[in-house]
């Protein structure tokens, strides 16, 4: 289930979200480094990570799924931030250049709702950028950071997810090699250690990132299993009825 929006407001407002916050968006900007001109939306508790695009991209929106709640954002200015059912985005088909997915897939139980809602409002060349726990790095293992709730993942898991609903996985990030303890030693080597860890570490990275682009001509599964019943139920071709050979002529 959802954590809620004032708990991740918290723990961001903290040490140690500050470390997450730095370390995940410097990942972030390597994938994204310029979107002037285009549409970014991000879905579940993403804010930390749209702040940088907001003077950059064209419309910058932080949907908040309703089971998590809602808070306005950013703080200082108009209000950018909705709240949302997960399964049905209050946004046009293929009107989304960027979607960022962040504590969102590890938390819900409607995985395939999303996927759906993200492949329908991204554009034809858009791009869905994921971020989940990784299911080996010490930050899933602890429960006092948002990372340590819900399902983790490993790239290979979060990339079979992506496949089988039809976007297809392109670039891979890690971040977060420090420990999840808020001491002042952790917090000042964390750029060392990120440096470290990005090189030789990969495997035991905090969270899982995943860019992935939209397949434009999928054939759902579920239409394959239609079709194949309908074909199942046309009637078949009537055999011609043979003409008796000892048929009288007709004078």
């Amino acid at each position: 289930m959802f954590l809620d929006v004032v708990e991740l407001r918290d723990f961001y407002d903290g040490h140690l979200g500050l470390l997450a916050r730095r370390m995940i968006r410097r990942r972030v900007r390597e994938l994204w480094p310029n979107l002037r001109g285009q549409s970014l939306v991000g879905f579940g508790y993403a804010v930390p990570y749209l702040r940088p695009y907001r003077g950059e991209a064209e419309r910058v929106i932080a949907a908040m799924p309703a089971q998590q709640g809602v808070l306005h954002w950013p703080p200082e200015g108009p209000n950018a931030s909705v709240l949302v059912d997960e399964a049905e985005l209050p946004l046009e088909d293929a009107s989304v250049d960027r979607l960022l997915l962040v504590h969102a897939l590890e938390n819900t139980e409607e995985r395939a709702a999303i996927m759906t809602e993200a492949w329908r409002v991204l554009s034809g060349n858009g791009r869905l950028l994921v971020v989940v726990p990784n299911r080996r790095g010490l930050w899933a293992r602890f429960d006092h950071t948002p990372f340590g709730h819900g399902q983790p993942y490993t790239v290979s898991q979060l990339s079979r997810l992506l496949r089988d609903n039809r976007f297809t996985p392109t670039r891979r990030m890690h971040a977060l090699y420090a420990p999840p303890y808020a001491s002042g030693l952790v917090i000042r080597s964390a750029p060392a250690l990120e440096q470290v860890g990005h090189r030789w570490f990969t495997r035991f990275a905090g969270v899982v990132m995943i860019e992935a682009q939209k397949e434009v001509y999928a054939v759902r599964h579920e239409r394959k299993r239609v079709l194949a019943r309908a074909r199942a139920l046309l009637p078949s071709r009537k055999p011609a009825i043979p003409v008796p050979a000892n048929r009288d002529r007709i004078a």
